[in-house]
């Protein structure tokens, strides 16, 4: 007799939004899922085994400095040179008082002016983590997933508006810029960006943000879709983990965290911690855009939700012993996953306050 699923973890609702109406969208790696070792498993999900090693981001930003504005990811050459530890728990919050907010109906939204909202260079007090702020109910309706490059593309392109939607308003409110970030599917063994030249022919390369040109870059041969299948919580994830990148780059915490490494030294334990905080961070942002998606229905379905939190806790960098520590291990990326799904506040994943152990 099969087991009835446990009671799901409703995530605190979001402000109301309509419809998203228009598409939108940093900058690390995104660790690649482990072969080895019992993966954590979320309600009737089965385990997740993929091959194990390092997916290839690239975080580059303009650091307005004289020094070098990349941090090193597989694929590219490196130039010389937090609040408590989330709960694994579930838990039930009434819905916040409902605020205003300005339908998205256009391309553009709000856009960096000489007159209009400027990015804070600011980490733990950066304004994007001020009050109340969650991200805004969509609905989302993609297409059917197929493991084929011509469909992925289509799925992501779909994404987008939902992504937009659900984010230019937190940004409004803060008083911080938003632009719409653009995405290329990039195809063949080598390719150019505006961080430079990737090579799949020497290191795994897959989905990652360029700051230079505010692109989502979604190699199809980085998917791994031969481990994934047909879970679309489990590619979601990664796309709301790069989209979270570039909500960092637009509030200004990006750079500022670029900077503090940089001048920590990237490779030092300190440099790597700041490093594992702004992963840890995107990583909230991805579960923050779920609870937008799941209360708006549409695709975004339990099973989604439950593919999504399982899929966490099988990166990091436990994946890659003999890498540099830049990410956190699995169970704390997983973990704040969670957190900014079941909790949908900025503040909440404010890693920058968060103990050093949350961030490990």
């Amino acid at each position: 007799m099969a087991m009835p699923a446990p009671p799901m973890y409703r995530p605190r609702q979001p402000y109301p939004m309509p419809r998203p109406a228009v598409p939108a969208w940093h900058v690390d790696p995104y660790r690649r899922k482990s072969n080895t070792g019992k993966i954590v498993t979320i309600s009737l999900v089965s385990v997740l085994v993929v091959v194990g090693g390092l997916i290839g981001v690239l975080a580059v930003l303009d650091s307005g400095k004289n020094k070098s504005s990349s941090v090193a990811d597989s694929g590219y050459e490196y130039p010389p040179s937090t609040s408590a530890v989330p709960s694994a728990a579930g838990t039930t919050s009434q819905s916040p008082t409902t605020q205003s907010t300005t339908t998205v109906t256009t391309t553009r939204t709000t856009t960096t002016t000489q007159s209009g909202p400027k990015p804070v260079y600011k980490t733990k007090d950066n304004p994007l983590f001020t009050g109340e702020n969650g991200t805004n109910t969509v609905t989302c309706n993609l297409p059917q997933w197929r493991s084929t490059p011509q469909a992925a593309q289509a799925f992501f392109t779909a994404a987008m508006p939902c992504m937009q939607a659900a984010w230019a308003p937190v940004l409004q409110r803060a008083n911080l810029p938003f632009t719409p970030p653009k995405i290329v599917f990039p195809s063949g063994k080598r390719w150019e960006s505006g961080c430079g030249v990737a090579d799949s022919t020497k290191e795994d390369v897959a989905a990652f943000y360029c700051s230079p040109d505010m692109t989502i870059y979604m190699p199809f041969e980085g998917l791994q879709t031969d481990m994934n299948g047909t879970r679309i919580g489990n590619y979601l994830a990664l796309f709301a983990h790069e989209y979270g990148h570039h909500i960092q780059a637009m509030s200004g915490s990006l750079k500022a965290a670029h900077d503090e490494a940089y001048d920590l030294g990237p490779d030092t334990a300190a440099g790597l911690e700041v490093q594992r905080r702004k992963e840890l961070q995107a990583q909230c942002f991805g579960g923050m855009w779920f609870a937008a998606a799941w209360n708006g229905k549409g695709s975004i379905t339990d099973a989604v939700v439950r593919d999504m939190l399982a899929d966490g806790y099988t990166r990091g960098d436990d994946n890659n012993p003999r890498g540099p520590r830049n990410h956190g291990k699995r169970q704390n990326y997983g973990a704040w996953q969670r957190h900014g799904y079941e909790k949908n506040r900025t503040y909440q994943c404010n890693t920058y306050l968060a103990p050093a152990n949350s961030v490990s």
